[in-house]
């Protein structure tokens, strides 16, 4: 992961109309969060955005490439579903935020999913107090 000097400024202008965004850098990148919630990440100056398989089908016929990198020691990549913006909107700031805010609602929805899979802990059994007996 790396960006060039200003990239990330690039990227937040195409934002403007989408309303406030929080960049974190990450490993030489950085991901793009709303409201907590990860929706794209920038990579080698490439913008990609979070996209299920119905999007995700949309911009591939769109020209749009997947990322994916190496995440385990064998050196295998693995695609994490996130796709480049079209080149199309590299100029065009209305369809960078309309794509984003696609993108930021697959976000939701697979938070939403994440959280209903996980299994809710139960708080621990409270122990009765001991019992005050009369001392005979």
């Amino acid at each position: 992961m790396s960006l060039s000097p200003g990239y990330i400024d690039f990227v937040l202008e195409l934002l403007t109309d989408f309303g406030p965004v929080h960049v974190k850098r990450m490993f030489g990148g950085a991901v793009i969060t709303c409201d907590g919630v990860g929706f794209a990440v920038l990579d080698d100056d490439t913008f990609y955005v979070k996209a299920d398989p119905e999007f995700a089908v949309e911009l591939k016929e769109r020209g749009s490439r997947p990322w994916s990198y190496s995440v385990r020691k064998d050196g295998t990549v693995r695609d994490i579903g996130y796709w480049s913006l079209p080149d199309t909107a590299a100029d065009d700031p209305d369809e960078t935020v309309q794509l984003a805010r696609r993108s930021f609602d697959v976000a939701l929805r697979a938070a939403a999913e994440k959280a209903a899979k996980k299994p809710r802990k139960s708080p621990a059994p409270r122990k009765a107090p001991p019992s005050r007996r009369p001392r005979a």
